[in-house]
Order: C-alpha cells, then sequence, then structure tokens
C-alpha cells in the first residue's frame, strides 16, 4: 500500500509540476498576424451565394491570408478531364484585393467530408490510384505555380491523425511523403504546410514533414455521442511545449483552424437553435480564443468560420462576429 501511495504522489507531483511549466509557457504574448479560411461549399451548404461571400470577405474583412482548397472531387470530377475555374476565380479575386493563399491540395482537405476522392477513383487499383493522385496533384501545381496571389502549398489535411476522421476509407497515407516531394519536385518556389490535431496528436510526422506545420485549435468540441467536451482546461503553454519538443520555430508554426463558429453535431446551423450553437462558441468565447492563440508562440493563425459569421449576418441579423473580426483584421 505504501508503495502504491509513494507511486501515487511521484505521479501527481509529476502532473503538477508540468501543468505548471504549461501555465508559466502561457504568459508570455506574441504578435501573430490573422488569416481566415474560406470554403465554397460550405457556403453553399449554408445557402448562401458562396462567391458573394468570398467577395465581401476580401473586401470588407480585408485578410492578408485566405486559405482555400482545389479539392480533386472538384479539380477532376470526371476521369482525365480537369476544371479548375472556380479555383481560378478564387485566385484572381485574392490578387485583385493583395491576398496571399494558402492553397489545400491532395486526397484530405479541410472541411466535411475531409476526403475528396472523386467517386470514380474509388474503384481504381492500387497503382491506377497512385497514377491519379499524381496526376491531379500536377495538374494543379503546375497551373498556379506562378500565380502572384500563390503564397503556401497544403498538402492533405490532418493526414496523420490516428483515427477515423471524416469519408475516408479509401484515404491512402502511404502516399503523403511522395505527394511532398512531387509538389518540390515541381514548385522549388513555395513552402509546404502540413497540418495535425491541436490535442490528439504528438505532432511529430506532420512537423517533420513540410516546411511549415500547422496545428487546429478548438476550445469548445462535440464528442461522437453528443456530450460538450471543453479544452479550457489546457494552457497555451501546451502547445507551445509541444511545439518546442519537435522542434519548430515560431516561423515555422501557424494555427491553421482557429475555432470561431460552433461545433455542430448537425452541420446545418438552421436546424439548431442559437441558443445551442452558443454552447460552444459565442462572441466571448471567440474574443478568449483570438488571446489564446496570441500565447501559443506562433506566427499565423487563420481563423475557421466566415461561412458562419456571415451567414449569423445577413440570415440572423448579427452581424457582432463580422465585425469583430474586421477590427482584428485592421489590427
Amino acid at each position: 500500500m505504501s508503495a502504491l501511495r509513494n507511486t501515487i504522489l511521484i505521479i501527481l507531483s509529476v502532473a503538477v509540476l508540468l501543468y505548471s511549466v504549461f501555465w508559466l509557457l502561457s504568459l508570455k504574448k506574441y504578435p501573430v498576424d490573422f488569416g481566415i479560411s474560406f470554403n465554397r461549399e460550405h457556403a453553399t451548404y449554408l445557402g448562401l451565394d458562396w462567391q458573394e461571400v468570398y467577395l465581401k470577405m476580401l473586401s470588407e474583412l480585408r485578410p492578408k491570408y485566405v486559405r482555400i482548397d482545389a479539392a480533386w472531387d472538384y479539380v477532376e470530377k470526371i476521369n482525365g478531364s480537369f476544371d479548375s475555374s472556380q479555383v481560378d476565380w478564387q485566385m484572381a479575386q485574392a490578387e485583385k484585393f493583395g491576398a496571399k493563399i494558402v492553397l489545400a491540395i491532395g486526397q484530405k482537405t479541410p472541411r466535411w467530408p475531409e476526403c475528396r476522392i472523386p467517386n470514380w477513383a474509388n474503384q481504381l487499383s492500387a497503382v491506377s490510384y497512385r497514377q491519379k493522385v499524381n496526376e491531379y496533384i500536377s495538374y494543379v501545381v503546375e497551373r498556379y505555380k506562378n500565380h502572384p496571389a500563390l503564397e503556401i502549398w497544403q498538402i492533405e489535411n490532418e493526414p496523420f491523425i490516428k483515427f477515423t476522421f471524416g469519408e475516408c476509407k479509401n484515404f491512402d497515407l502511404s502516399l503523403v511523403p511522395e505527394e511532398i516531394s512531387l509538389v518540390k519536385s515541381l514548385d522549388k518556389n513555395h513552402k509546404i504546410l502540413v497540418t495535425d490535431s491541436g490535442e490528439l496528436s504528438t505532432w511529430r510526422e506532420a512537423a517533420r514533414a513540410g516546411d511549415i506545420f500547422g496545428t487546429t485549435v478548438y476550445r469548445v468540441v462535440m464528442t461522437p455521442k453528443g456530450k460538450y467536451w471543453s479544452y479550457n482546461w489546457l494552457p497555451a503553454g501546451f502547445y507551445k511545449f509541444k511545439a518546442w519538443a519537435v522542434g519548430l520555430k515560431q516561423n515555422d508554426f501557424i494555427v491553421s483552424e482557429l475555432q470561431a463558429e460552433p461545433w455542430f453535431s448537425n452541420p446545418d446551423p438552421q436546424k439548431i437553435s442559437l441558443v445551442e450553437q452558443e454552447k460552444s462558441l459565442n462572441l466571448e468565447k471567440l474574443t478568449k480564443n483570438i488571446n489564446f492563440t496570441q500565447r501559443l508562440g506562433v506566427s499565423r493563425a487563420y481563423l475557421w468560420g466566415v461561412e458562419w459569421w456571415y451567414w449569423m449576418k445577413t440570415k440572423q441579423n448579427d452581424s457582432s462576429y463580422w465585425n469583430l473580426v474586421k477590427e482584428l483584421s485592421k489590427s
């Protein structure tokens, strides 16, 4: 019994010490450039004109940095037939307003259903699938590598998560190093971003894979069983410590997704009351999330939720989120 008690005391002492270190590392604030992630499909899903949302974001919020995607199932809906007209338009508008683009490509890109593999590709053999992935990536890189708005390539979205997330039954993790090497061979002028979960990963593989590492930061989430789970007990120093442990420097460390919209069990906010939505995010929580991010030691953070802010503004007559981000961009 005495040995067990001593073991418990040692574990508790170490836990308290670590938490104290994380807390101390959270005290310092850093300058952070805030950008915005945008997804055309999600804007459409919310009943919005996605081009209107994108233009309003660029003209009113004036972000210096924007993250978009060139999802495979959009670019090559039909095997061998490429169409990037919507991405062309987004890139052109970003250039017009002086915004720099992170362009996400790969089998997984941001937003549900995560994996964006065309239906026809799911029927291919492993050899043919690999070839088609390389063809798609080569097409996108060759098309945009000299575009003035392009700043960074994002290869896949959180590819190293060790649990099933999204509709990703045919995602081939073994291709990720090859995808990164392919982009590097085609474009030697732009850096590569690789992302990972902020709370549910050690970051070891993702931090080594690219030139820049991006973490997600979600403070209130929903479990698969529909229960809310808060990470508010987790200090900012926890992320800073993990960055130090894998050798990241501030300029190579960003927040790729900062929670700035509610976490939905049903992704349609029109079917969820605003009271319920505010359990995971309201204006006060968003302000705290921004403050929290300034203590992580990152150089940049992309806010996640512009489609919802615009939905709140135009469908719910609530411009508070939109205006908060507008003021943040000015500062």
